[in-house]
Formats: structure tokens, sequence, C-alpha cells
């Protein structure tokens, strides 16, 4: 993965494993690497890979199990929730740069509407 310096790295990975979890590359209920495997997949730091879940779990979208490890939510609504709120903010970059351009949200939506023929 390449991190991008202006964002700490911990909110890059956190926002990759919740595009997983959205993606269904990670199924709700599903275990998750422990923070040894986490920190070596995504090659951070292990306290980093440790405040990520603990980051995770405080949003609700995941939860440890006391000496079993660390599972994805299995409330689909928060991951509906959760999909919405990173669409969102999408949709705020998006609609920033195109300001920065000049581009009324009318002249994107056709530039959009022809992109998608």
């Amino acid at each position: 993965m390449q991190y991008d310096s202006k964002i700490p790295i911990y909110l890059q990975v956190i926002d990759s494993i919740k595009t997983d979890i959205i993606n269904e590359r990670i199924k709700c209920g599903q275990k998750l690497p422990s923070s040894r495997e986490l920190a070596v997949t995504y090659t951070i730091n292990p306290n980093t890979a440790a405040r990520v879940y603990q980051e995770l779990e405080r949003e609700g979208v995941c939860y440890t199990k006391r000496g079993m490890g660390t599972f994805v939510t299995e409330d689909e609504g928060v991951i509906a929730m959760l999909k919405k709120e990173m669409a969102e903010e999408a949709l705020d970059v998006f609609l920033k740069s195109i300001s920065e351009l000049g581009i009324s949200i009318d002249e994107a939506i056709e530039l959009l509407k022809q992109r998608e023929e």
C-alpha cells in the first residue's frame, strides 16, 4: 500500500479495511488478522496496528472477543451507515475539486452522465 504523507497512516489503514468490508472482501462476522499480522501486511508498527483496531472498535465496525481475536460486526446497519459515510466523504472531495475548477454541480452531473455512456 502506498501511503499519503499528509494523512496519518492509521487512518489510511482504517479506510482500506473499511473499503474491504464494504466491498465484501472482508465479510460480516469474519475474524480479522491479529495486530501483529496486520502490522506485517501493511508494513506498519504493531502499535499503529493496535490503534487501527481500537478505532474500528470505537466506531462499531468490529469487536474483540477476549482470547479469540477481532471480528467484523455482523450488524448490517453499521455497514450500510459506513458505506453512506464513505460515499459522502468521496462526494465532498469531488465537489470541492469541481468547485475549484469553476464547474457547477449541474455541469458536473452532465460530465458524469457523459462519462457513464
